[in-house]
């Protein structure tokens, strides 16, 4: 019967580093694409309804007008002045 012997792994690692530059540098592009596009997209946002443009039309002929007078009601029916019922 064969005597098989597992010899542990050498300390040298076969892994180059390659994937943590890779994952830095993705990293460092988004922050970068954060502070060229998102930072502004947020502050314009927050300004936004502070900033809401009110358009105003003239109107020719409308200004300060008084409004029409209202006729004076009727005035009422005075009494018959008959003869007393004395």
């Amino acid at each position: 019967m064969t005597t098989i012997i597992n010899t542990p792994p050498s300390g040298e690692s076969s892994d180059s580093g390659l994937g943590i530059v890779l994952g830095v540098l993705i990293a460092i592009v988004l922050v970068v694409l954060f502070f060229i596009y998102g930072l502004p997209a947020i502050r314009q946002s927050n300004n936004e309804p502070s900033t809401t443009n009110i358009i105003t039309i003239p109107v020719p002929g409308a200004t300060g007008a008084t409004g029409a007078t209202g006729s004076t009601g009727a005035t009422g029916a005075t009494g018959a002045t008959g003869k007393s019922a004395y």
